[in-house]
């Protein structure tokens, strides 16, 4: 079985994906970089959330991540 995000790593990271998601890539450091520039907060939550973007953004799914998660 895979690692389970937590519910407020998984709505930061959609909050941040809706206001600047051209920032973003599949890089993961660029994204770190990136991220502090945008959001205060922990180191901890900061490189959970890249890390969950970097992962969407490899497998292509940032565009789904955000349509999927809209009407909730």
């Amino acid at each position: 079985m895979g690692r389970i995000r937590g519910k407020a790593v998984r709505q930061s990271t959609l909050d941040v994906l809706r206001r600047y998601k051209d920032h973003f890539s599949d890089n993961y450091e660029a994204n770190k970089t990136a991220l502090n520039e945008v959001i205060t907060g922990s180191k901890t939550n900061k490189n959970k959330i890249a890390g969950y973007i970097t992962k969407l953004a490899k497998a292509k799914k940032i565009e789904e991540y955000m349509i999927e998660h809209s009407a909730k």
